[in-house]
């Protein structure tokens, strides 16, 4: 693992180590230099042995003192300088002016296999970016977020990661639903991952403020180290720029969408500006398939963030990003056509991921209406789109609809209510299955090529709310034994595992309104 402090593009000046934490506003620089607090009794929960040897460590590594201390926050590494970055952003579609790392503070960067990690601490006390808050996170939010990191990775989702998951000894008071009711939690610190956590509130907090010195600056920064292809500095390379954000933010929502993850909260400030999933607050797979259904208590009103909403949600940011990238290049009308071509691409890129997920290779004309249909009839039946798309390939291409009432059985498994289907919904199942067998006659595949080319699409596991609820109840207890269990399983999400059975169901009963199960809180 070899140490790299990069080329800086606006520090903060006069690095004070005496007012490196303290809550300011901070004007025409893009990080300050802070310190990690020190916990008290730090005691490791679990390491990702893949991000370990990723970063140039060895497994072993991780029961050795010095990973205790560097990745706890204990101890600063030699040679390097610690720091939170400065953005803004736009928060519910309201402009919330500085934000910046408030509980997050970058350690350093490492070079190994000419890949590059910057590794980031998520809860290690307050930053200059902190405003009311502590900067510190507890035990519930960091498993949820080591976990899925790693599980979004392995589903081949555009992610950042998670390298290891700490204790810090400490008591947090949280206030976990907003009601009133705080409680103290056990303190946690996670260490993220990813070539950048740079977003896109990093450049709107420079165009708020009109500083378009610095709005270059980092510009040229990120196209120089993260989009080497693009010739930095020019009005062409800021467009080409911008178009690849574009590119990449969408093929990161057509992965939401396949495998049915709701981010929960897609602030401005929490969009990566590679195109990775970033900040696993109150997220959650659908149960029962609902485009209208978001995770996040504080979106309950309006439900701006919904599984169906994200794609628009996307589109608007991108919209704030290209706002805040104009005075680089002083013309609307390029940018605005990327946006344009974001809609078609995204109809289009989503049609080819909803054959994928329905093992239809050839296009059809009439595939836009069998995949509308199918998912009008999911929104009125409650079905768990998990175990609906990957049971779905179960089905034979001379699969009997007409006259056989057990039709259904091969997805059964996943009605909420198999017994309470009226005849209205049975009817319009079979109205849809006998167009899907059609539709599969004309496809060329065997049926065992389509089911393992569908299994490879729709995963079997994934981390459920109740699931990572589980873990978390368990490690509050002192047994982290869950919190690895159902990581080693996701580190497989489309193969079988039979030894898994249990976590390839619906949703418990018990599970639909218990707190951390159903909706969350950001804090959550």
């Amino acid at each position: 693992m070899k140490l790299n402090i990069s080329d800086t593009f606006n520090k903060e000046l006069p690095a004070d180590p005496n007012r490196n934490n303290t809550r300011r506003q901070v004007f025409e620089a893009g990080f300050s230099y802070v310190t990690p607090r020190v916990p008290s009794n730090p005691q490791l929960v679990h390491a990702s042995d893949e991000m370990i040897r990723a970063i140039g460590l060895k497994e072993r590594d991780k029961n050795s003192k010095a990973f205790l201390e560097v990745f706890s926050g204990t101890k600063v590494m030699e040679g390097t300088a610690p720091y939170a970055m400065c953005y803004g952003g736009h928060q519910f579609g309201s402009w919330a002016g500085q934000l910046g790392d408030g509980r997050a503070i970058n350690l350093a960067e490492v070079v190994h296999e000419d890949k590059r990690w910057a590794l980031q601490l998520k809860g290690a006390g307050e930053t200059p970016y902190s405003r009311s808050a502590d900067g510190l996170a507890v035990l519930r939010s960091s498993v949820r977020e080591h976990l899925c990191s790693e599980a979004m990775y392995h589903l081949r989702v555009p992610t950042t990661r998670s390298l290891s998951l700490m204790l810090t000894g400490d008591e947090v008071l949280r206030d976990m639903l907003y009601d009133g009711n705080a409680d103290y939690e056990k303190g946690a610190v996670v260490c993220r991952v990813a070539p950048s956590f740079i977003r896109f509130g990093n450049f709107q907090i420079f165009a708020a403020r009109r500083d378009v010195k610095n709005i270059r600056e980092l510009t040229d920064y990120t196209i120089r180290h993260f989009f080497p292809t693009i010739k930095e500095g020019t009005k062409e390379g800021y467009i080409q720029f911008f178009q690849e954000v574009a590119n990449r933010t969408l093929d990161m929502v057509i992965h939401w969408q396949r495998v049915g993850f709701v981010h929960g909260v897609m602030n401005t400030d929490n969009l990566s500006i590679l195109g990775l999933t970033i900040d696993y607050g109150p997220y959650g797979w659908l149960e029962g398939y609902d485009d209208n259904w978001t995770p996040n208590t504080t979106d309950k009103g309006h439900r701006r963030y919904r599984f169906g909403h994200q794609p628009s949600v996307a589109y608007w940011n991108l919209a704030q990003l290209g706002n805040a990238l104009y005075p680089l290049v002083e013309e609307a009308k390029p940018l605005e056509s990327i946006l344009e071509n974001y809609k078609s691409d995204f109809a289009e890129k989503y049609q080819i991921m909803m054959r994928s997920k329905l093992g239809l290779k050839e296009e059809v004309q009439t595939d836009t209406e069998l995949i509308k249909e199918l998912e009008n009839i999911l929104q009125v039946t409650e079905t768990d789109m998990t175990i609906f798309f990957r049971n779905l390939s179960n089905i034979s291409n001379v699969h009997q609809v007409i006259d056989n009432p057990d039709f259904l059985a091969p997805v059964k498994d996943a009605f909420y209510k198999p017994d309470e289907l009226n005849s209205e919904i049975v009817k319009a199942w079979r109205e849809w299955f006998e167009k899907y067998i059609k539709r599969l006659s004309l496809e060329s595949s065997s049926d065992e090529q389509r089911q393992q080319d569908m299994n490879s699409v729709n995963p079997k596991y994934v981390l459920r709310n109740y699931m990572a609820q589980l873990a978390i109840d368990k490690a509050n207890k002192g047994d982290f034994s869950l919190i690895d269990e159902l990581y080693q399983m996701l580190k497989e999400p489309y193969a079988k595992q039979p030894e898994h059975e249990q976590w390839f169901a619906k949703r418990p009963e018990w599970a639909r309104h218990k707190v951390g199960c159903s909706m969350l809180s950001c804090s959550s």
